[in-house]
């Protein structure tokens, strides 16, 4: 099989999966010999990156294919997406260079309707190359830069005229909330027409908005476009009383349908989803969902994990979404660049708030350079700022633009060329605000180009007490009132295998990173951030442990263990349930913390359990230590409990009597007492 269609030909427009059958090989294997059948998504760093090698190759890859090209497809237009690939890509077809893209996060397309030989196969060949760039975002990264076609290939047919797909590889739809309320919508959807016929074409633009299957509203607009030109049809449209996006509780969307039309046939068609909703953000009440506050509880998470690195398929998206839903996100940071658009289709479907963020990364507390002021680098780091903001606009999940994270104004200084991408954010889309994650003392200028402003902050993990939260916060709102400020990034390490009886951090930069002492951390920093509604939002870090293979601390070198979550998913630490006990009040559960720290050492000792419950009973071997009642941070504490020698079995019980959640519930472990 050559290729694989993925969708019928819908409106004029065929789309056709170029996953299978490529075969692949590094630059350095110079021998074809050495080539490899792969299947897509693929990165070639999955073994080296994530075993921890700090020299994992960062190269050029080569992939290779036979693509197939009836001769009845003259007279259509081709052309190759690629949803993402690390980190420059040049194509060639059948010798011949095509094109190429310089960004490893954005997707990109090619036309290839005159490169290809029709009525036979076309040898199609893909250079990529992970290898640093000096003016390609990003320089540096606490993260691992996977190489690789790490996304999906579509070959993508359609007539002459279309809705443009060459447009920075946008949908070629801008559904535009002008005003929304909940007793009206307009919106205003603009379509980019692409003419690649020889002459001039009158088209008719129609957008058919559905709830569901029924159809409540058809509007339609006509424009001649020019040929070989493009250009921009706008369909106004207004709902009266529209049922609105409301995040978690309500996470309602319409479905746009664009049909083009010439000469009374449907010539193209392109579905997006519609989610209207408005948002503000106030700097001393927070942030705002269709005026409601709307206390933003986050996480942050890399598109990588255990075994495949950032090659990730529909399935990895969808668990990743489904642990977040589990423990109560309803924000969600993607750091540090663009992640694949199905999950941006999952934040839509669950109702969680994102901020999606270009990857203008800086060297934290490191010696390299995360900004060169030279012409090329700003040129890019401007494209993949509108890559970014067209190929992800329609979707009502995201509400912030993400500009920068820890740049240092040391030599080179940024801030002058961040005015310049927070204009070209407006520009580009006047409905949502810019953002950037700063670990800079709140003085400094870097942190008032954006909109809002958001700090990262370790407090208790690289210096300090988990308890200055609180601290910080109030200063800083107090001496700039005007800031509207979040947390981007707060956590600590953690190993599921390392286990204590006392909670002591180990250092963070050691290999000690006992599991009980991020509990507390998290404990601490969620008692300040949860009481201070001016902060409109707050991001862990991290929801899942990722790879970064300059690393050398925790159980194993080549990983940074500060997730609530293991990054093979399989392990939720005990920080993962405390939030859940605060965030999620919909599914009653309890859950007893330290239950790792099987083997103890004292014969007495507390037993700490979280629940979204209010009351619990301690059972040990059988016997009941009482009913206590949760905290104001859904935390239960049974003071110095004895154990016995040998195996202990502690249980807790809960039991939910509100209306139509009456369960009981529980939870065991097993501790020896030596």
């Amino acid at each position: 099989m050559l290729f694989a269609i993925v969708e019928p030909a819908f409106g004029g427009r065929r789309v056709i999966g170029l996953n299978d059958n490529w075969m692949f090989r590094l630059a350095t294997q110079v021998n074809y010999k050495t080539e490899k059948r792969v299947e897509l998504p693929h990165t070639w760093n999955a073994a080296d990156a994530l075993a921890g090698d700090a020299n994992y190759f960062r190269g050029t890859g080569y992939y290779t294919k036979q693509l197939q090209v009836p001769a009845d497809w003259k007279g259509k237009r081709l052309f190759l997406r690629f949803e993402g690939a690390n980190t420059v890509t040049d194509l060639f077809i059948n010798g011949f260079f095509v094109g190429e893209h310089r960004g490893g996060y954005g997707a990109f397309v090619f036309e290839i309707t005159d490169k290809v030989k029709y009525g036979a196969n076309n040898n199609l060949k893909v250079a990529v190359s992970n290898a640093l760039e000096s003016d390609v975002m990003p320089l540096v990264g606490d993260f691992n830069m996977y190489g690789g076609i790490y996304r999906d290939v579509n070959l993508i047919i359609t007539e002459p005229v279309n809705i443009s797909l060459t447009d920075y590889a946008s949908p070629g739809v801008y559904l535009i909330q002008k005003k929304v309320s909940r007793e009206a919508a307009d919106v205003t959807a603009k379509v980019v027409v692409s003419n690649g016929s020889t002459k001039d074409t009158e088209i008719t633009a129609d957008v058919q908005v559905f709830d569901g299957q029924k159809q409540i509203l058809k509007q339609s607009s006509a424009q001649t476009v020019a040929a070989g030109q493009q250009s921009f049809v706008e369909v106004p449209l207004s709902l009266v009383k529209p049922h609105l996006w409301n995040a978690r509780k309500d996470p309602f969307m319409y479905r746009a349908v664009i049909t083009l039309k010439a000469d009374g046939s449907v010539i193209d068609t392109v579905e997006q989803p519609l989610g209207l909703r408005f948002f503000s953000v106030d700097a001393d009440k927070g942030f705002f969902l269709n005026g409601e506050h709307l206390a933003l509880h986050g996480v942050c998470r890399h598109q990588e994990r255990a075994v495949v690195g950032n090659a990730l398929r529909p399935e990895h998206h969808e668990e990743d979404a489904a642990i977040m839903a589990e423990m109560g996100v309803n924000a969600v940071r993607l750091s540090h660049y663009p992640q694949a658009d199905y999950f941006y289709t999952l934040l839509d479907k669950y109702g969680i708030v994102a901020w999606s963020e270009i990857p203008f990364v800086g060297p934290g507390g490191y010696q390299d350079v995360g900004y060169i002021n030279q012409p090329s680098f700003r040129e890019n780091g401007k494209q993949q700022l509108r890559e970014l903001i067209r190929q992800h606009y329609n979707h009502p999940a995201i509400c912030f633009w993400g500009l920068f994270n820890e740049l240092k104004t040391e030599g080179d200084d940024p801030t002058e060329y961040i005015k310049e991408l927070n204009e070209i954010a407006h520009v580009e889309d006047p409905t949502r605000p810019t953002t950037a994650a700063s670990f800079l003392e709140t003085s400094n200028p870097i942190g008032q180009v954006t909109d809002l402003i958001a700090w990262n902050k370790y407090y208790g993990w690289y210096g300090g007490s988990a308890t200055q939260f609180g601290a910080f916060l109030d200063e800083t709102h107090k001496d700039y009132p005007q800031y509207k400020i979040a947390i981007s990034e707060y956590g600590a390490g953690a190993s599921i295998y390392h286990q204590q009886d006392s909670v002591k951090q180990g250092p963070a930069t050691g290999t000690w990173h006992p599991e009980n002492y991020q509990t507390y951390f998290h404990m601490e920093n969620w008692k300040a951030l949860s009481q201070r509604p001016y902060v409109w939002g707050s991001f862990v870090w991290a929801m899942f442990d990722f790879g970064s293979a300059f690393r050398t601390e925790g159980d194993r070198f080549g990983f940074n263990d500060k997730g609530l979550v293991t990054q093979d998913r399989k392990v939720k630490k005990d920080a993962f349930y405390f939030y859940k006990a605060n965030w999620n009040k919909e599914e009653p559960f309890v859950y007893i913390s330290n239950r790792r720290n099987t083997v103890r050492q004292n014969d007495r000792t507390d037993v700490m359990v979280f629940s979204n419950l209010s009351e619990a009973e301690l059972f040990v071997n059988g016997k009941s230590f009482g009913v206590a009642k949760a905290d104001n941070f859904a935390t239960f504490v049974w003071k110095s409990v004895p154990l016995s020698k040998g195996d202990n079995i502690v249980e807790v019980r809960a039991k939910s009597n509100n209306g139509a959640r009456k369960s009981n519930v529980s939870d065991s472990v097993v501790w020896m007492l030596r």
